[in-house]
């Protein structure tokens, strides 16, 4: 109840009586006041006055299942379950756990802080306290064949990237297949993970992480890393942006579902990927060569056309664009 209270005095313009919140929600005065002071003593400014009713003057930056679900307002977000932890080895490995458990419903986790957040190629995530985004996504049986899953990583690669643009006003790129990139540096990563049988899939987890509120990187990221507070010298608002990234990847999965692959999302992923049109460097085991970056297939894969004029798809395998992350 607390988050549809949240919710309500979030939505309201201006003062929203205290009957109107039994009325709407069937539960007694006393129980409302109870939110309401509830949400006072985690830092939520709200206004009493005697006969007006409440009004919402300020938020904490809470990413709380309660703050976060009263800014998913949307009728398609609803059925997701939101975990909130204060500190956790990592919201993969949680909702990792949730599906081995038996978890039926779609999850969103999310954590102040990791312990050991995971990116790609068994890399480290870092999640300082209070001031990045540790979000995952579970999927329990998703209805598409496991050999199209990878296609979901850039499915949400491209919902973080339009959030970033909308609820921070950045210009966000796609680094292929799922990075978030501005100014040349890292904003954003994804990891999926899947436990699969041969032509079914348990579960989907998506892992991603935001650098939000970042002011200060270890050495080895300073040159490759940013976060939305540098690009905009303005505190992000976490819990929004993990509301419009969960309404971006909503409309975007249901797109993909609709085909079983990203010819629906082809153009949409194309426009905002960086290094379309120039230079790429492409390192696959054993073999690296350059050439010139002319977007993604409908199956995700990137085309790069070489010195020779010859197109080839890239599945898998670094690729460098110019520009981004120190190459020249």
């Amino acid at each position: 109840m607390k988050s549809r209270i949240l919710s309500a005095l979030r939505q309201a313009d201006g003062y929203v009586s205290g009957q109107e919140l039994c009325d709407e929600f069937a539960v007694s005065r006393t129980a409302v006041w109870k939110v309401i002071n509830q949400l006072k003593e985690e830092g939520y400014g709200i206004e009493s006055v005697p006969r007006r009713g409440y009004r919402l003057v300020s938020h904490p930056d809470s990413i709380t299942a309660e703050e976060i679900g009263s800014r998913m307002n949307r009728q398609e977000l609803s059925d997701w379950k939101i975990v909130y932890y204060d500190t956790i080895d990592s919201t993969n490995n949680e909702a990792k756990r949730f599906a081995e458990n038996g978890e039926k419903e779609k999850a969103l986790f999310v954590a102040e802080q990791q312990s050991g957040g995971k990116g790609r190629r068994g890399r480290t995530w870092v999640t300082p306290r209070g001031s990045a985004i540790a979000m995952s996504l579970l999927l329990p049986h998703p209805q598409i064949a496991p050999e199209h899953a990878s296609m979901v990583t850039l499915v949400m690669g491209l919902a973080v990237t339009k959030a970033c643009r909308e609820a921070c006003k950045v210009d966000a790129r796609i680094k292929w297949p799922n990075d978030v990139v501005c100014g040349g540096r890292k904003l954003s990563g994804t990891l999926t993970e899947m436990s699969s049988e041969v032509d079914y899939i348990n579960y989907l987890v998506i892992g991603t992480g935001i650098n939000a509120n970042i002011t200060e990187f270890p050495e080895e990221l300073s040159q490759t890393a940013t976060s939305l507070k540098l690009l905009t010298g303005q505190e992000t608002d976490r819990a929004g942006l993990i509301a419009c990234c969960m309404e971006h990847f909503s409309e975007l999965y249901k797109k993909f579902l609709q085909t079983q692959d990203l010819s629906l999302l082809v153009e949409e992923y194309n426009e905002l990927l960086a290094g379309k049109g120039s230079g790429v460097r492409v390192l696959e085991p054993g073999h690296e060569y350059c050439g010139i970056s002319h977007g993604i297939n409908a199956q995700g894969e990137l085309l790069v056309e070489k010195e020779d004029g010859t197109i080839t798809e890239v599945y898998a395998g670094e690729v460098s664009v110019r520009g981004i992350y120190g190459y020249v």
